[in-house]
């Protein structure tokens, strides 16, 4: 977050499409069409008084490119204005953003309190890093409101969760959570990954903070890490950005950069995302060989009602499990011609993983058991080709 970047005046706001293009928008001394690719890692200073200044915060200018950078800077508030967030600082990979989201603000003697249904490297974070720093953690159902109740009832630092969950999209009552979190003293902070900002936005619904993996659908194309934690300007610009500079945790400019042009398309293609994720859920559901589908866009989910009331639209991942465990869902990633066998998500390309062996390998059985990720369990990120094609190549998977 650079403090001293002044958007351009309006007569009105925008809406989300514009500011899609057009939010954050800097231009250099050349009028340059394009937003400038700043690949410097440091400033120079015309006095030393003014680096005694910047030093000591009486005077607000770019110092070093760990702490802000004008590339960096436009895709922080491109990204602030399209969450509706008061700040926002980017860091090097969605991770980061967790863990510094966490640890800006966490001590000895404090406690977390989580959803179980974490992506595998958040439950990490929660149940095992943060131990080991003298913070309790619990893990409860995050469906379950009165789970909550009793955990929350004690009191805690930080409430964490992920709504849709990676890998099986649980949903979870924002709204309900918040106010429990609020009651105990915690900050709620939501990875929003799967919903993106245009899905879902969890400050409407009382969260503090919210997380983003950039390297999803924001740049959507494969090419590059990077992360982002929105909230209050307090938060920002006091704990956050203090853990972040003397952390270094930084995004680059470059990968900033493709990020501010990424987010340009990012409507287009979340729209086409949902399209084809609706009808290829559909399309799995029922057919021979398909235990179950779980995707919020199907009345069948166990919180359609709920996703409907937060989310605008389902998303891009669907979950589904196959009769014969992890040997017919080897088979079935094998016959797969189209689709891709990779861990990323939220990308052009459609992309297929197995949770048990893969992103949640580090839970033992029994957690994963709990978490509903069976060895039948296969995630699919649903790209942007044409929806029939996906259909017919997971035909063929399926009798395979």
């Amino acid at each position: 977050m650079a403090p001293d970047i002044e958007p351009k005046r309006r007569a009105a706001p925008y809406r989300v499409q514009t500011e899609l293009v057009r939010g954050g928008l800097t231009r250099g001394p050349f009028d340059e069409t394009s937003e400038a690719l700043f690949l410097t890692s440091g400033y120079v200073y015309p006095d030393p008084a003014d680096a005694e200044a910047a030093f000591k915060g009486e005077l607000t200018r770019y110092q070093y490119s760990r702490y802000a950078n004008p590339t960096v800077a436009m895709f922080e508030e491109r990204l602030r204005l399209l969450e509706g967030a008061e700040a926002c600082m980017a860091t090097a990979s969605g991770m980061a953003a967790v863990f510094a989201a966490l640890m800006c603000q966490l001590k000895a003697g404090d406690r977390v309190v989580a959803s179980r249904a974490l992506f595998g490297s958040c439950h990490y974070i929660v149940a095992e890093l943060l131990p080991r720093f003298g913070i309790e953690s619990v893990l409860v159902d995050g469906t379950d409101p009165a789970a909550w109740r009793d955990a929350l009832a004690v009191g805690a630092a930080c409430v964490f969760i992920e709504s849709p969950s990676n890998p099986t999209l649980e949903i979870i009552d924002m709204a309900a959570v918040a106010e429990l979190a609020h009651g105990a003293g915690a900050c709620f902070i939501v990875d929003n990954v799967f919903a993106t900002p245009l899905l879902q936005r969890p400050l409407e619904f009382g969260a503090d903070v919210v997380v983003y993996s950039a390297t999803k659908h924001i740049d959507g194309q494969g090419r590059t890490l990077g992360g982002a934690v929105l909230g209050t300007r307090e938060f920002v610009s006091g704990p956050l950005m203090t853990f972040l500079r003397h952390t270094g945790p930084s995004l680059s400019p470059f990968n900033a950069w493709v990020l501010v042009k990424s987010l340009e398309t990012l409507g287009l293609r979340v729209e086409r995302h949902c399209a084809n994720a609706h009808a290829l859920a559909a399309f799995l559901e029922g057919r021979d060989g398909v235990r179950r589908v779980l995707y919020p866009g199907l009345e069948s989910h166990p919180q359609a009602a709920l996703a409907r009331a937060q989310m605008h639209d389902a998303g891009s991942i669907i979950a589904f499990e196959v009769e014969g465990g992890k040997d017919r869902a080897f088979r079935l990633l094998r016959a797969l011609e189209l689709i891709d066998i990779a861990n990323n998500l939220g990308d052009a390309k459609s992309l297929v993983t197995h949770p048990a062996t893969t992103t949640h390998q580090r839970l033992a059985p029994a957690a994963r058991a709990e978490l509903g990720i069976t060895d039948g369990l296969i995630r699919i990120s649903v790209g942007l080709e044409d929806v029939e094609d996906l259909k017919d190549d997971l035909a063929r998977a399926l009798t395979a």
